[in-house]
């Protein structure tokens, strides 16, 4: 039994390829974000009206609205590299929640002066569905390729992992669409900002989940 075993042993150690040590985490996450800012910025200058958004810039309500969109996505995103490991603990999930409060906070200020301006007029869809439809449109693609870079990991909790990097991912669409969104947030805008991001989420999970463990 023991010869067989050795036996065993060394045909496998014979036989079995060199390993590639995969980059921390954080060089990882920078890396792929540092593309997504690349298609990003590209989009930004070839089809934003960055006048407009000047303007509204300006306003501190949208600045840290922004700040908070942004922060949530970048840290989430690390979130994700950082727990695709198996010697990572649960607790990086918890690393986006407080600028996700400050996302939420700010933009139900906006949402709140805005009914309290225009009454009913903040509960119209109006432009909400094409609001919805560029979160998810963008979101697909920038999903597939993140999945695809922590699937090299092989995490222990792909449910999780995918959870996370689906909210930084919608987070980053979030922040993108405030280039194309000439208006401030109406209380629709919000709720279908949301629900968007939630959607994203949950996709993100199911998608995890489906791999199985080890993903």
């Amino acid at each position: 039994m023991t010869d067989a075993m050795d036996r065993l042993i060394t045909g496998l150690a014979a036989s079995a390829a060199p390993v590639r040590r995969l980059w921390p985490p954080a060089v990882r996450a920078t890396l792929w974000l540092m593309v997504v800012a690349a298609l990003g910025a590209a989009a930004i200058l070839l089809f934003s009206d960055l006048a407009t958004f000047a303007q509204r810039a300006s306003d501190p309500k949208l600045a840290w609205e922004l700040a908070g969109t942004l922060l949530t996505g970048i840290l989430a995103i690390l979130a994700a590299f950082e727990l695709s490991l198996p010697d990572r603990s649960p607790l990086w999930a918890l690393l986006p929640l407080p600028p996700l409060a400050l996302w939420v906070a700010s933009s139900g200020y906006s949402c709140y002066e805005h009914w309290i301006g225009f009454g009913p007029g903040g509960w119209e869809l109006g432009e909400s569905a094409n609001c919805f439809r560029f979160i998810l449109a963008l979101s697909v693609p920038l999903g597939v390729s993140l999945l695809a870079v922590l699937r090299r990991s092989r995490p222990l909790a792909p449910a999780r992992v995918a959870a996370v990097g689906g909210l930084g991912i919608a987070a980053l669409a979030a922040f993108l669409l405030q280039f194309f969104h000439p208006f401030d947030v109406t209380v629709m805008d919000l709720s279908v900002h949301l629900a968007a991001v939630g959607l994203v989420v949950a996709i993100s999970s199911l998608a995890g989940r489906a791999a199985g463990p080890p993903l």
